[in-house]
């Protein structure tokens, strides 16, 4: 994320070296309630506002100014409290998710709404489609401000807003004609505010209204980072290069902090690929990766040992046509 030449140092944020990336400036975002960082557009980034305020999002340049705003058509934007962005495997565009999940009596609604939308590839207002898919929570309802989006498997999960906080699954694949199931597969810290997924799957984090929580694993805490003194703590996003954070908050003319890493939560370097290690891998169903069958095909060392076998074959021979001359 590219930082403005006049970037200032947050204060009053503990040990936390933060800087503010941008503010806000657009006067109709005045709740931005999520962040996601654009996945095909460099230095883009996207916000939507918190409440009723329509189903309409907002493109972000470096500096924060307005780049475009999209309104999803046929949406309802009773409570949108996040959003996360994915790419999809196939084509390789942008995926864009808004969700409406907000419910503050915890039950009030019969379900809740996850719309998914395809990232537009020109940065222009424009009303977009968008597909909607129903949840409800197989225990009850629940108030939720958090999504996220496994870019490895494209699971979508919710994380609840609650004094005991559960981060839920979404179904593997998503049924926009019946009410998805979302199913408790982890804790979350108490009132969680937003979640994200780090780019390379690795990690993710939760934030609270005082600090943030990266994950290994569901379940599996990594290291806590502390968060900028904000007046209502809301958003959360990895930057594309997955070593800092970008928190938000709302307000009119909101600041975006970049929060770095610490060296224990940053990406780690891809290994070169191996014979041993490079099988490809399949999701079980159980969500484990287990090395997939092989598929038959001759590797190198199957040519190296056939060459072997030539060429012995090949001596045996001369020597036995000598031999009978």
């Amino acid at each position: 994320m590219p930082q403005d030449s006049g970037t200032a140092k947050a204060r009053g944020v503990g040990e936390a070296d933060d800087e503010v990336a941008f503010t806000i400036p657009d006067p109709r975002i005045t709740e931005s309630s999520g962040l996601a960082l654009s996945p095909t557009h460099d230095g883009v980034v996207y916000t939507h506002n918190d409440s009723d305020a329509g189903p309409i999002f907002f493109a972000l340049g470096p500096k924060g100014a307005t780049r475009a705003t999209f309104t999803l058509r046929g949406a309802q934007a009773r409570d949108w409290e996040a959003m996360a962005a994915s790419k999809d495997p196939e084509t390789g565009r942008g995926v864009l998710w808004f969700a409406d999940i907000g419910d503050n009596f915890d039950g009030a609604w019969p379900d809740i709404s996850v719309y998914k939308v395809m990232e537009p590839a020109t940065l222009r207002d424009a009303v977009l489609p968008a597909v909607r898919y129903r949840f409800r929570y197989e225990d009850g309802g629940h108030n939720a401000e958090g999504i996220m989006v496994n870019p490895k498997t494209g699971r979508l999960y919710v994380v609840t807003k609650q004094f005991a906080g559960a981060i839920y699954a979404a179904p593997r694949r998503l049924s926009s004609s019946r009410t998805n199931v979302l199913r408790k597969v982890g804790s979350a810290p108490i009132m969680a505010t937003d979640a994200a997924y780090a780019p390379d799957g690795s990690s993710f984090v939760v934030r609270t209204y005082f600090s943030a929580t990266v994950y290994k694993a569901l379940d599996k805490p990594l290291t806590r980072v502390p968060m900028p003194a904000l007046d209502q703590a809301e958003s959360i996003a990895y930057t594309g290069d997955g070593k800092a954070l970008l928190v938000g908050s709302e307000g009119a003319n909101s600041p975006v902090y970049r929060v770095p890493l610490p060296e224990n939560a940053l990406p780690t370097p891809t290994p070169t690929p191996t014979p041993s290690t490079s099988e490809p891998l399949l999701e079980a169903a159980d969500g484990e990766t287990v090395a997939a069958d092989s598929p038959g095909g001759i590797t190198g060392m199957d040519v190296l040992l056939w060459l072997a076998v030539a060429a012995g074959a090949t001596g045996v021979i001369t020597i036995i046509a000598r031999k009978s001359r």
